[in-house]
């Protein structure tokens, strides 16, 4: 945890502070409303089960809107940054003017503000976590809240835990099989809530543990989550934005594939319906009813459709009066006017042959700039409450399980027909026309069948913040690897001229790829540095900062 926080750490209104920043009541049903309460003290927030709500609720709204450098509200971490920054990292997207350009052209350093952000916000929200975890156990153990309620919401915070380590590993930690045994520094393990000076020395001079030890933890607490969530929470619009028994084994899936356990992601899929012989494919009781949407679009519609559909597993929740705003938020950020078109879609994808001229998401999910006249290029429509900034992040979509277990089936067994099912499920709801869609004889080997999987991955995931993630997990793999941050077209070179939809991008890549090797020029730089405000104040992971920086 980050240790130097001074307007949260170094100073006695800290309880107050994080009670005034962090904590949301539900007062609509149909949303989880993690707009921040002002009016509970820390010692009433766990005096009953309604009041222990509220303090649950509080994790969410620090995984949606812990602070920015600069104090302000930008969607970091889960709010909005995670995807945007995500994105920005791999070439499959643009940023248009300056305004992401240190993260796309990978010129961060350990003072860089986006970087800096995702660690500190990070951490806030697993301290936020930790705070509410041990709070609900001493509660329940006193008798003011009940068991059932400790327990689901130290599930919840476990989940929101998990999900954030994770993001760091992929950020700030070489991938999992980076060593045999990922034997290699992860980030450091924080269990024990920072809200006290007293445990801000403690922690102090933590080092970082081990990748295996950091997603064995990950791991745990997944497991935790599955057994104490609900399967529903009353609502479809709260059975998304809160975490479920659904939600942590659909995470499961992504860290299992992350760290090349693929018997274990069919394993977590087959809890959600994955192992049936053929599609549709749904999950069902224990858990929600999760089934993809017929149209590509279902989940992006409409706003309402965010919060309304069977196919979004887990989404982080904005309201009109607690967003990511005009600087941050995914509607202003990715679309095309009204939005602010700050980012676009790369010729470098969209020109693949793998991605179909009559690719339903082409016409339904991307657009050019309006009006079509002064067209330069191509933007995601994913994202449409351009005025509120209201549109939920998806984090977890079911698409994304099925294709998670496609790959694990296409790995384990060449040409396995359940890999190929679970792809056309996928695919074939944009790919419409039947002799444009797989069979199995489309693939002269097992090798061919998984690119398929994860071209479809590239496309399917467009815009919502997957593509680092996956260059990240396959830099070293032997079939499938990028060696590193692929090179990347600028907003100057990318003319609508050279958009189509049949012929590889060979134009001018002027952003220079990031090899992975840690000593090639720049290798360094394909993970995030420890920011200094945090090796600043902690000596020991000033000793263990990523070699390079």
């Amino acid at each position: 945890m980050r240790k130097n926080i001074k307007y949260v750490l170094t100073n006695k209104v800290f309880i107050a502070f994080t009670i005034a920043l962090f904590l949301g009541v539900s007062s609509c049903k149909n949303f989880t409303d993690i707009t921040p309460d002002n009016t509970l003290a820390e010692n009433d927030a766990y005096s009953n089960d309604q009041r222990a709500l509220a303090a649950i609720t509080g994790v969410y709204s620090a995984a949606q809107s812990s602070p920015y450098t600069d104090g302000s509200n930008r969607g970091y971490p889960f709010g909005a940054a995670n995807t945007i920054q995500g994105d920005m990292r791999g070439e499959d997207l643009i940023a248009v003017p300056s305004f992401f350009a240190i993260t796309n052209e990978n010129t961060h350093d350990v003072t860089t503000a986006n970087n800096t952000a995702m660690w500190t916000s990070l951490f806030a929200t697993i301290n936020r976590a930790n705070e509410v975890i041990e709070k609900l156990v001493a509660a329940s153990a006193a008798g003011t809240v009940t068991q059932a309620v400790s327990l689901k919401g130290q599930a919840e915070a476990r989940f929101l835990r998990a999900l954030s380590y994770h993001e760091l590993l992929v950020l700030f930690a070489r991938p999992y099989n980076h060593t045999v045994g990922a034997t290699h520094l992860g980030v450091p393990i924080r269990e024990v809530a920072n809200n006290t000076p007293q445990r801000v020395e403690e922690n102090r001079n933590a080092p970082r543990n081990t990748v295996a030890q950091c997603y064995s933890f990950i791991l745990a607490d997944l497991d935790f989550a599955e057994t104490n969530l609900t399967a529903t929470n009353g609502s479809t619009s709260l059975t998304i934005t809160r975490a479920t028994k659904g939600a942590a084994v659909a995470l499961k899936t992504r860290i299992k594939l992350h760290m090349g356990d693929y018997a274990g992601v069919i394993t977590e899929g087959t809890k959600l319906g994955t192992s049936a012989a053929s599609g549709p494919y749904a999950s069902a009781t224990p858990y929600a009813v999760y089934r993809l949407t017929a149209s590509p679009d279902g989940p992006f519609s409409s706003t309402a459709a965010n919060y309304g559909n069977t196919e979004s597993i887990f989404s982080i929740e904005h309201s009109t009066i607690r967003n990511a705003g005009t600087n941050g938020s995914l509607s202003t950020m990715l679309s095309r006017a009204p939005g602010r078109a700050l980012i676009a879609i790369s010729p470098i994808i969209w020109n693949q042959p793998f991605w179909r001229a009559d690719d339903l998401r082409r016409t339904l999910l991307t657009g050019t700039d309006v009006p079509p006249a002064v067209s330069r290029s191509y933007f995601s429509l994913k994202y449409k409450d351009v005025p509120t900034f209201t549109d939920a992040n998806p984090i977890i979509r079911y698409a994304e399980v099925l294709l998670n277990v496609a790959e694990a089936y296409s790995r384990i067994t060449a040409l396995d027909v359940r890999a190929l099912n679970l792809l056309n499920a996928v695919r074939n709801r944009s790919v419409t026309l039947a002799a444009n869609q797989f069979t199995i004889a489309s693939f002269a080997t097992g090798i061919t069948l998984t690119q398929a999987i994860l071209n479809e991955r590239r496309i399917e995931f467009l815009g919502e913040g997957r593509r680092y993630p996956d260059i990240h997990r396959l830099a070293l793999d032997p079939n499938f690897g990028t060696n590193g941050i692929p090179s990347k077209v600028t907003y100057a070179a990318a003319t609508f001229a050279s958009y189509n939809t049949s012929t590889p991008y060979a134009g001018a890549r002027a952003i220079a790829a990031i090899p992975y090797d840690i000593n090639a020029t720049n290798g360094f730089k394909f993970i995030w540095p420890i920011p200094q405000v945090e090796t600043n104040t902690n000596p020991v992971l000033a000793a263990q900062q990523n070699p390079g920086y």
